[in-house]
């Protein structure tokens, strides 16, 4: 297994990292643990040393497992992250109140990379009222953390605050062939790299959608390379090609996913793509955004709607239908993510959001359409 670099924590880590968000499960929506188990170890077992999991994973399961999981002597071999649930923090107690559960669950003393959870523009703000800060140097201090960092999702002015912030080691962000110029994306990215912050990639396949039921005219283009590669291994072999990314994290669901992307990952050198390889990717990217409806970059101009419609998130789903060929899978994601008092029907055309896109979308047609899809 290739290891890489994790920035100033000077750590070197597995290139594949085991993401515990996508275990297999029983009817019943449990986790399937002796399969799960049998997963994990077999990664750790071929050099898989970096183990991501977080509060509410599989329901509060996650953690638990990994603590179970990681007996019998894996503990020692493995650099364990988890995060802190940020949306979940109304006071400076309840910050140690959950690290202090965590370790009970994972069974362990300490946390090797510890992050603040899924940090956006608001939850950032109540946490520096609760005094995140001082949470942050206690718990190192203490040594129930060894590295700090965050996990992000939301725009890029956001996340160079968040950086500026404080002396973060290590960052977590969305980052595939697609999502280049979403959230942190590749500004971002180096932004981080550039104060020496070790990068982990989540998403890399975009939650499956760029692995699973792949289109037929993408897929054509794939089978039409030099090297032959599933789409899976093309997407991941695109985020490791990049020097400044550490760990790559991959929600495995099968012991053949894990297997594939423990292959894939052997050849996991930066800057290994050749220029045909690279125009492969870019060929297929160009595909997917032909797709595109709205054009909507998700900057949050628009928010907050006055009526609380959450216009770029009903962007995203009806972008991802017509990209992935999948209405029904992003109608069923909709109606069950995406509240009712903030769906696109909630719209009563005031105009106000158009006036402030700098995309110039229209956004009060698109919503109609949104709606129209979906509701």
């Amino acid at each position: 297994m290739i290891r890489r670099e994790m920035g100033k924590t000077e750590e070197n880590v597995s290139a594949l990292g085991f993401g515990c968000m996508r275990l297999p499960t029983l009817d019943d929506k449990s986790i399937d643990v002796d399969e799960a188990k049998k997963m994990l170890r077999f990664a750790v077992d071929n050099g898989v040393d970096y183990v991501d999991t977080a509060w509410g994973y599989h329901n509060g399961q996650s953690e638990p497992f990994v603590g179970l999981a990681l007996q019998d002597g894996y503990r020692e071999k493995v650099k364990l992250a988890t995060k802190l649930p940020s949306w979940l923090i109304k006071s400076r107690e309840d910050m140690d109140y959950y690290l202090n559960e965590q370790l009970k669950r994972l069974r362990t003393d300490a946390i090797d990379f510890y992050l603040i959870h899924s940090l956006n523009r608001r939850y950032w703000k109540n946490l520096k009222e609760h005094d995140i800060f001082d949470f942050m140097d206690s718990a190192l201090s203490s040594g129930r953390i060894r590295h700090i960092g965050f996990s992000f999702h939301d725009i890029l002015d956001v996340f160079k605050d968040i950086i500026d912030s404080y002396d973060w080691e290590f960052c977590q962000i969305q980052y595939n062939f697609l999502d280049t110029e979403n959230q942190a994306g590749s500004e971002g990215l180096g932004y981080a790299s550039d104060r020496g912050i070790g990068i982990a990639v989540m998403e890399p396949l975009r939650g499956g959608k760029l692995a699973n039921n792949v289109r037929k005219d993408i897929l054509h283009i794939w089978q039409s390379a030099e090297i032959q590669r599933s789409p899976a291994a093309w997407a991941l072999r695109w985020v490791w090609n990049d020097p400044r990314v550490g760990v790559v994290l991959s929600g495995m669901s099968t012991m053949d996913q894990v297997r594939e992307n423990i292959e894939t990952a052997r050849e996991a050198t930066p800057d290994s793509l050749t220029h045909s390889e690279l125009a492969t990717v870019e060929k297929v990217k160009e595909e997917y955004k032909k797709r595109i409806k709205v054009n909507c970059t998700g900057c949050s101009y628009c928010m907050p709607c006055s009526s609380g419609v959450a216009i770029p998130t009903c962007f995203d789903f009806f972008n991802d239908a017509f990209m992935f060929d999948n209405v029904e899978d992003q109608k069923k994601a909709y109606l069950r993510l995406v509240k009712e008092e903030n769906r696109a029907s909630r719209c009563i055309e005031c105009g106000q959001c158009e006036e402030l896109c700098p995309q110039s979308i229209e956004i009060i047609k698109n919503l109609k359409e949104v709606s129209a899809l979906f509701e």
